[in-house]
């Protein structure tokens, strides 16, 4: 694992070298063509042949930079883990995330209180940061919990499906001190995609970062096992 790091950390470096470098190059091409023309002998000007090579040649620089750029988001996107990723797909995960779906008017999450509560407030969010829905749940020991919610606002309500919800807990002890919280979404996973060099699973229809997940597992299987009757007749014997 040393000799991996090492070798990655010396190939960032002599990139960021190469970057910088070319950086460097490149303001100085700028500023000596534009002292260039500033300076040109308003009686014998700068061939426009001459002029249109050097500008082709500032363009090809900065092409190189952009591909520059271009290959080290590739080679980070190699090394995130998007590999490791795509064999979650069809996978039940438990990560970490606020973020849920409302489907067929429902909308699940896992949470988990790191000590006992004396007042805990779970309160649903829509996508504009609105609080649409307050909860004061009565079990408030340390340990896992689940909150499950039927899509309706504080009116009574019933919300849209497809919209995506988070869900923000607060929690205090009987001093008044704040308890630790963490929100969990579970289920399973049904894509994979790279965004801004940054992979990303969809879990319940939300995109959640890959390097969040807890837990993975086999989701379970229901299907049903029917028993079949044989209801053909048995041939009649004739003397």
């Amino acid at each position: 694992m040393a000799v991996d790091a090492a070798a990655s950390t010396g190939t960032g470096s002599t990139s960021a070298t190469g970057r910088t470098r070319l950086t460097e190059s490149f303001d100085t091409f700028l500023n000596l063509l534009t002292a260039q023309i500033k300076n040109q002998d308003p009686l014998s000007p700068m061939d426009s042949t001459q002029f249109t090579q050097q500008l082709v040649q500032m363009t090809g620089v900065e092409q190189q930079l952009l591909t520059n750029d271009l290959l080290e988001k590739l080679v980070s996107n190699t090394g995130s883990g998007i590999q490791t990723a795509v064999s979650l797909i069809g996978r039940e995960v438990r990560a970490v995330s606020a973020d849920a779906k409302l489907t067929a008017g429902k909308a699940e999450w896992n949470y988990k209180l790191d000590r006992e509560g004396s007042d805990v407030t779970i309160e649903v969010l829509n996508s504009s940061g609105k609080v649409v829905q307050v909860v004061k749940p009565t079990d408030n020991a340390a340990g896992d919990h689940t909150f499950s919610w039927n899509g309706k606002d504080r009116t009574g309500a019933q919300l849209p499906n497809g919209g995506t919800y988070t869900l923000r807990i607060t929690a205090k002890d009987g001093t008044g001190a704040t308890v630790p919280s963490t929100v969990f979404v579970k289920g399973v996973v049904t894509g994979v995609e790279q965004v801004d060099g940054k992979t990303l699973i969809t879990v319940n229809g939300v995109q959640i970062g890959w390097e969040k997940v807890t837990s993975i597992k086999q989701p379970e299987e229901t299907a049903e096992t029917e028993t079949e009757t044989d209801t053909t007749p048995e041939p009649e014997l004739t003397a």
